[in-house]
């Protein structure tokens, strides 16, 4: 079961480009499968800067850099899939998008092959109820950026066998991250705790208690946070943290409503890093 001959991804985008990029770096096939050429030239594009990347600080060889690189392989094609032992989601989150490519891949994919979500926020257990092995459905949660992380969420619904929680284990420590093992519940442990000190520090931004490098500093300095919750928001995405918030929300009440000013940013396009605009001002990468 802890065997991975071949590991699809599903979705280019920011986490989906960089979960390929640790698998292929630690030795792994990899296919990435978009549904439109220019996302996932976007995508191979970035895993090839990223790679350069740890190239120039001495993280990686070039020849490893290259192996890497050949490994991973983009098609727009679903089907390539069928062969993968594992194959983990990133696609938008939300619900019905996620269903439609579980119950898609749950046809495609062998009997033995797992199925995870990247997901940080959505049931694990409603996902695996859409498919016939939930037993083999699990949450593998990566945290951007992925090459640089150095954790993983493992999510395990009711009906989560213990050997693929094992195998996940096992993965996870094989790409040289370290996991932490948590019960399907809304938002887990990260994104709830995670997402309801961002949504404080909108508020408080909000209300002109500080500016936003100042109530980041706070947090970096008086309690050891390596980055203030409003730039951690720029890296996740306001649109993906909105949605988020939203879904929290609605599951676990008032503590979890959106500010009034995350919505005006994210209507403005104000998105943070990928639109270089968001609670602070950021060059192209």
């Amino acid at each position: 079961m802890t065997e991975i001959r071949r590991v699809g991804v599903v979705g280019a985008g920011t986490m989906g480009n960089g979960i390929a990029h640790v698998f292929a770096r630690s030795g792994f096939p990899v296919v990435l499968a978009e549904v439109e050429q220019p996302a996932l030239d976007r995508g191979l594009s970035t895993i090839e800067k990223n790679l350069a990347r740890e190239v120039a600080k001495g993280k990686l060889t070039q020849g490893d850099a290259d192996a890497s690189r050949t490994r991973i392989s983009g098609t727009l094609d679903r089907k390539e899939l069928a062969d993968c032992d594992l194959v983990v989601e990133a696609a938008t989150e939300r619900f019905a998008i996620k269903q439609a490519l579980f119950q898609e891949l749950d046809g495609l994919l062998g009997a033995e092959a797992i199925l995870a979500s990247n997901t940080s926020s959505i049931s694990i257990t409603r996902l695996a109820a859409t498919t016939k092995r939930p037993d083999r459905v699990i949450g593998m949660h990566f945290f951007n950026p992925v090459p640089a992380s150095a954790l993983v969420e493992i999510v395990v619904g009711p009906r989560t066998a213990g050997r693929a929680r094992e195998a996940a284990r096992a993965w996870v420590a094989g790409l040289g991250k370290t996991e932490v093992v948590v019960r399907d519940s809304p938002g887990f442990a990260t994104s709830r705790l995670g997402v309801l000190l961002g949504l404080e520090a909108i508020r408080m931004l909000q209300e002109g208690v500080a500016d936003a490098a100042s109530i980041d500093r706070a947090m970096e300095l008086g309690y050891r946070h390596p980055m203030g919750p409003l730039r951690s928001t720029d890296l996740v995405g306001l649109d993906v943290r909105l949605a988020i918030a939203e879904h929290l929300h609605r599951e676990l009440g008032e503590r979890f409503e959106p500010p009034r000013l995350l919505r005006d940013k994210v209507a403005r396009g104000e998105l943070g890093r990928k639109t270089g605009q968001g609670f602070f001002t950021w060059e192209a990468s």
